[in-house]
C-alpha cells in the first residue's frame, strides 16, 4: 500500500477496517453492508457529493440517505474520514450510550446524518420527499441565471428496502413526478439476515423500476470506473429518477464470511478480522488509519469552497431579487411570517362570531384557505381521499400541473405519503400536511412514529374520526387510533369539537415546529359552542371549562370532539336536577398536560373525585383523568355498520346515558 498516493481501494478499505473494528468492539452491529458498499461510497463521496463537513447544514448540500440504516458504520466512517465532527473516539464508542454513533443513524445525534433510518424502506421514502422538496423549492425560487436551489438526493438501499411495500409506494410516485435529481444505489448483494434472498425475493428489479418510469443502470459495485460512469449517466437524465443496481459482495474482503448471511448482522470475530486485514492488504491496527488516507478523504477544503461559491451566488440573487431572497431565507430558517400569529387569532375570533354548525373536516378546509394564503411554505396532499378529508383548498395547485405548486396527489399510499412528508420536512423550506381517514393511520403508523422520533414539523390530517362515520362499518371506524397517537412521545394530538377549536388546533399545529401534530376531524356536522373571550383564549391550553356551575363542582365531565355537544345537553340536565356539574372540553390532552399545575387544578380540581369522560374511542385511555372512582363512556369493542346517529345511540353516546351515568356516580 502506498503511503503517498492512496488508491481508491485503499480509501475504501479504510471504511471496511473502521466498520469491522467498531462492530467487533461493540460486539454488536452489521459489518457486511459497509464492507460491501465501501467502493460505491468512495466514488460518490470523493468525486460527486457536494457537502461541507465544516457546515453540515449548508442548505444547498446534496442529501445522502442510508436507507439500509443497519449499515450505519458506513455513514459514520464516511463522516469521520471526510472531516465532520465525528472523532475516532466516537467510532470506538459505536452503539454506546450517548455516543454520536448510535446503532442506526439518528437525526440530531451525528452531524451529517440527514434522517433517522432503520425501519427499512423509510429512508428511501424520505429521499423521495427530499427530492420533491428540492424540485418544488427550486421552481418556486430559482430564476434565470440564479439556480440557488440545485442539489441531488442520493440514497443507499438494500434488498430489504426494496422488499418492504413502502418502496413500491414511493418509487412509483417518484417516477410519476419525474424526480430526476433522485439517484438510488441498490446494494444488490443477494443476502438478508435469513440468508440467500433467492428463496423469497426473485423480483426482476430492472423491469420493476423501468415500469415506474425510472432510468435503471447496472454496475459492478466494486468497479470504481463503472460506478462513476453510472453516476454521470444518472445526472445526465433530466427526466427520470435513476436506480443503479450495484452487484456487490456483502462483507467484501472477509475470507470465510463474505457473501454469506454470517457477515450481515454479527461481528466478524478476531480471527476473521485478522484474515480480512491480510486479504485487503490493510497493514494497520484496530481503528488506525494512516494520514495519507485521511488526506485523500478530507472534504473540508472542497466543501468550504463549494459552500462559499454558493454564498456568492446567493448574494447576486439577493441583489437582483431581494424580496424573493428574503422570503427564501425566512423559509429556510423555519420562521413563520411575523403577521401570522395575529392574523390566525383574528380568524379564530371570526369563527366564534360566525357560530357555524359544520363538520370539523370542513372547518379544517376553511382553515387551510385562511392560513394557506398566509403561508406559501404549506405543501399538502392526500392519500386519494381529498374529496372526503378536504385537504384541497382554494389556493391548491398540484405539482404535477405546475412545478412550483403546493399540492401533492399521493394516490392510495398512506404509508408512503407520511414518510415522504418526513423527507419534505427534513429538507427544509416547507411545512408538509397530508390527509387520510383516521383508521388508515394504521397503514402509516411507523412513518408517523418516525416523525415524532425525529421531531419533524409535519401536520397529519385525519378525518372520519369515530363510529359516527356510520355505514362503512367497523373496518373504517377508528377505535384505538386516538389512544395510539396520544401515547406516542412528542406527538401532539387535537380532536376539536367545533369550527373554533378547529381553527385553534390548526394554528397550534402550524406554530409547533418542534414536532408533528395530528389533527383529528369529524365527518358529521358539529354544533357551535358559545364561549366568552376568556374561554376562546383558553382553548389553546388544551382543555378549559366550557360550561360551569355555581360554586365548587361536585361532578366533572370531560369530553372531546363530537361528544362535547351531547355533554353540553347532559350538563344542562344535570344542573337542572341540582347536581353541580362542570363540563371540560379537552381537545388536546398533551397540550393540557403541559400547562402549569395551577391551571390544570383550576380546570380539573383534584378534590372532585366524581368524574365522567366521554369519547367515542377506546375507553381505557381516559382512566388517567377519571381515576378509579370515575366512569368512562367509550368504546370497548369495534363498531358496527349502520347510520352514524344510530351507532352513537347504540354505544351509549347520548345525553341521556351521560346523565344516567353521572347521576349514578354522584349517588355513591
Amino acid at each position: 500500500m502506498s503511503s503517498s498516493v492512496p488508491s481508491r481501494r485503499d480509501c475504501a478499505n479504510a471504511i471496511r477496517a473502521l466498520s469491522m473494528d467498531a462492530v467487533q468492539k461493540a460486539n454488536s452491529g452489521h459489518p457486511g453492508a459497509p464492507m460491501g458498499m465501501a467502493d460505491i461510497a468512495q466514488v460518490l463521496w470523493t468525486d460527486f457529493l457536494n457537502h461541507s463537513p465544516v457546515n453540515p447544514n449548508w442548505m444547498n448540500r446534496d442529501r445522502f440517505v442510508m436507507s439500509n440504516g443497519h449499515g450505519s458504520m458506513l455513514v459514520y466512517s464516511l463522516l469521520h474520514l471526510t472531516g465532520y465532527d465525528v472523532s475516532i473516539d466516537e467510532i470506538k464508542n459505536f452503539r454506546q450510550l450517548h455516543s454520536k454513533t448510535p446503532g442506526h443513524p439518528e437525526l440530531g445525534y451525528t452531524p451529517g446524518v440527514e434522517t433517522t433510518t432503520g425501519p427499512l424502506g423509510q429512508g428511501l421514502a424520505n429521499g423521495v420527499g427530499m427530492a420533491i422538496a428540492e424540485k418544488t423549492l427550486a421552481a418556486q425560487f430559482n430564476r434565470p441565471e440564479h439556480d440557488v436551489i440545485d442539489h441531488y438526493t442520493y440514497v443507499f438501499a438494500g434488498d430489504g428496502c426494496l422488499m418492504e411495500g413502502i418502496s413500491h409506494e414511493v418509487c412509483s410516485l417518484a417516477g410519476t413526478l419525474a424526480l430526476a435529481k433522485l439517484i438510488v444505489f441498490y446494494d444488490d448483494n443477494g443476502i438478508s439476515i435469513d440468508g440467500d434472498v433467492e428463496g423469497w425475493f426473485t423480483d426482476d428489479t430492472t423491469k420493476r423500476f423501468d415500469s415506474y418510469g425510472w432510468q435503471v443502470l447496472a454496475v459492478d459495485g466494486h468497479n470504481p470506473e463503472q460506478i462513476a460512469e453510472a453516476i454521470k449517466s444518472a445526472q445526465a437524465d433530466t427526466k427520470r429518477p435513476t436506480i443503479i443496481r450495484c452487484k456487490t459482495v456483502i462483507g467484501f474482503g472477509a475470507p470465510t464470511k463474505q457473501g454469506t448471511s454470517g457477515v450481515h448482522g454479527s461481528p466478524l470475530g478476531d480471527a476473521e478480522i485478522a484474515a480480512t486485514r491480510e486479504a485487503l492488504g490493510w497493514a494497520y491496527g484496530a481503528f488506525e488509519v494512516p494520514e495519507s488516507i485521511y488526506g485523500a478523504w478530507d472534504g473540508r477544503e472542497k466543501g468550504f469552497a463549494a459552500e462559499s461559491a454558493w454564498k456568492e451566488k446567493l448574494v447576486r440573487y439577493e441583489e437582483e431579487h431581494p424580496v424573493l431572497a428574503m422570503e427564501l431565507v425566512r423559509r429556510l430558517k423555519s420562521q413563520l411570517p411575523s403577521h401570522f400569529g395575529k392574523k390566525a387569532q383574528e380568524y379564530v375570533l371570526a369563527c366564534q362570531e360566525k357560530a357555524e354548525k359544520i363538520a370539523s373536516r370542513k372547518a379544517s378546509q376553511n382553515c387551510l384557505s385562511a392560513f394557506g394564503q398566509l403561508l406559501p411554505e404549506m405543501i399538502g396532499g392526500s392519500a386519494d381521499l381529498a374529496g372526503s378529508n378536504l385537504t384541497v383548498w382554494s389556493g391548491s395547485t398540484p405539482i404535477t400541473e405546475s412545478a412550483d405548486g403546493n399540492y401533492i396527489n399521493y394516490g392510495v399510499r398512506e404509508f408512503g405519503m407520511s414518510a415522504i412528508m418526513n423527507g419534505i420536512a427534513l429538507h427544509g423550506g416547507f411545512i408538509p400536511y397530508g390527509g387520510t381517514f383516521l383508521i388508515f393511520m394504521e397503514y402509516a403508523r411507523n412513518a408517523v412514529r418516525m416523525a415524532a422520533l425525529m421531531k419533524q414539523h409535519c401536520v397529519f390530517v385525519y378525518t372520519h374520526d369515530s363510529i359516527g362515520q356510520g355505514e362503512d362499518g367497523p373496518t373504517h371506524q377508528p377505535i384505538e387510533q386516538l389512544a395510539t397517537l396520544r401515547i406516542t412521545p412528542n406527538m401532539s394530538v387535537w380532536r376539536p369539537c367545533d369550527a373554533v377549536e378547529t381553527a385553534v388546533s390548526w394554528k397550534a399545529a402550524i406554530e409547533r415546529s418542534a414536532g408533528p401534530t395530528s389533527l383529528v376531524f369529524s365527518r358529521q356536522n358539529l354544533a357551535h359552542q358559545s364561549r366568552t373571550a376568556e374561554q376562546v383564549a383558553a382553548i389553546a391550553r388544551g382543555a378549559y371549562v366550557l360550561k360551569d356551575c355555581e360554586g365548587t363542582p361536585e361532578l366533572l365531565i370531560i369530553a372531546t370532539g363530537s361528544e362535547v355537544e351531547i355533554c353540553v345537553d347532559a350538563v344542562t340536565q344535570l344542573q337542572a336536577k341540582g347536581i353541580k356539574a362542570r363540563l371540560v372540553s379537552m381537545p388536546s390532552t398533551d397540550v393540557f398536560e403541559a400547562q402549569d399545575d395551577a391551571y390544570r387544578e383550576s380546570v380539573l380540581p383534584s378534590s372532585v373525585r366524581a368524574r365522567v369522560a366521554v369519547e367515542a374511542a377506546a375507553a381505557d385511555y381516559w382512566y388517567k383523568y377519571v381515576g378509579l372512582d370515575g366512569k368512562v363512556i367509550g368504546m370497548r369493542s369495534f363498531g358496527e355498520s349502520a347510520p352514524g346517529p344510530v351507532l352513537m345511540k347504540e354505544f351509549g353516546f347520548t345525553a341521556e346515558n351521560v346523565v344516567a351515568t353521572a347521576t349514578q356516580l354522584c349517588k355513591k
